[in-house]
């Protein structure tokens, strides 16, 4: 099957690494997996190459404007609109669309309705009230006309969480078109135990990004170190905007010795780092909205790693309520350490929780399992409406 596969969204680099693009990476390497031929669709294709995904071909979009004019970048993903229905049309024909929802953008589902094909809108997060709390959100009567009309369009709304579906149907979704399907993992990257040798080692990876509570994490940590395990070290894999506000504390703290900083890795290089991890974290604000699913839940669990996250959103049903992770308040740094803690004097703990999650994920969460259903569904879906 022929299938495009469109991204507008200028913040996501295909190729990158953040969790936005490991998650495109991952479901192009599923559908080509599947035998379907791919053509990727990007305004952030010119730091790509073909060599980065076999099988893929890459087909650039227009390159939205430079810097921080939100005025400007409106106006472009607006504009880009028209030439996502003129580039399917010229490098078609396709038997089935496939867009991760970005803002202003409703061309690639609209196509796939005039045509009469598959369109199955991947939705990972609400990105108006996102904008509006995070960024600069400018043109919202524009950006919600057109959140209407992709959603309107679609044939299938995959959403990645159940919040995230609520959001699909705020916005005219049809409920019978929306599915809620979690994001994965290519537990074949983790196959590998993780050997887990010196001090016991807390693990986080992400952008660190406002919404991953890193502050209550930090604050763990030190009463980890002071009251249970004074040889803890911390290990963070990723960067972000919350990175000197981060070094700042652990500095104030005297812990900025016992913290080693990675930076943005390539996911080729993140087994290895948890490998070195005896336990990873996945810490969340309670007062704010919850719609993730992620990323980094799935790899902790095909890792083998015991997991303690946040008990907010659908963590709880994720983790099948302790079963497959631990769970915490959230906002509460003495809870976070004291699980840690628990997790640290407790080898074969860990070594439960780690087996458990792994054997959920392998079953249940694999990236061609995903496209897989995603596929039948669309499929199915198309077939109902003809």
């Amino acid at each position: 099957m022929r299938i495009a596969y469109v991204t507008t969204d200028p913040g996501i680099p295909p190729f990158g690494t953040k969790g936005a693009s490991i998650h495109v990476q991952e479901m192009l390497r599923a559908f080509a997996n599947l035998g379907h031929e791919i053509t990727l669709f990007s305004p952030r294709l010119s730091e790509a190459s073909h060599a980065q995904m076999p099988g893929v071909q890459l087909r650039p979009l227009p390159s939205a404007p430079r810097g921080e004019d939100a005025s400007a970048r409106s106006a472009w993903a607006l504009a880009t609109n028209h030439t996502v229905g003129a580039v399917l049309a010229a490098e078609g024909p396709f038997e089935l669309i496939y867009e991760r929802h970005a803002l202003f953008a409703h061309a690639a589902m609209e196509f796939a309705a005039r045509h009469g094909l598959p369109g199955v809108l991947e939705l990972n997060a609400p990105l108006i009230e996102e904008h509006a709390s995070h960024r600069t959100l400018v043109r919202r009567a524009d950006a919600e006309a057109s959140a209407h009309r992709a959603f309107g369009a679609a044939g299938l709304i995959t959403a990645v969480s159940p919040a995230a579906a609520d959001y699909a149907r705020t916005y005219g979704a049809h409920p019978s078109k929306v599915v809620v399907e979690p994001n994965g993992v290519d537990a074949t990257r983790f196959a590998e135990k993780p050997t887990m040798r010196g001090p016991f080692t807390v693990g986080f990876t992400g952008t660190l990004k406002p919404w991953h509570d890193t502050a209550t994490l930090i604050e763990a940590f030190a009463i980890l170190r002071r009251d249970h395990v004074p040889d803890a070290r911390l290990l963070i894999v990723g960067d972000g905007p919350e990175r000197a506000r981060i070094d700042a504390r652990l500095g104030n703290l005297g812990l900025a010795e016992a913290t080693q900083f990675t930076g943005a890795v390539p996911a080729s290089e993140v087994p290895a780092w948890l490998a070195r991890m005896h336990a990873a974290t996945a810490p969340y604000h309670g007062d704010r909205p919850f719609y993730f699913s992620p990323l980094k839940l799935y790899e902790y669990m095909a890792a083998s790693l015991p997991v303690v996250a946040s008990d907010v959103g659908d963590l709880a049903q994720v983790l099948d309520h302790g079963r497959l992770g631990r769970l915490v308040p959230p906002d509460d740094p003495e809870a976070l350490a004291a699980e840690l803690a628990r997790l640290a004097a407790d080898r074969d703990l860990r070594d439960r929780l780690g087996a458990a999650a792994q054997a959920q994920v392998v079953a249940h969460h694999g990236w061609d399992m995903i496209a897989a259903r995603v596929i039948a569904r669309a499929l199915g879906t198309a077939r109902e409406v003809a």
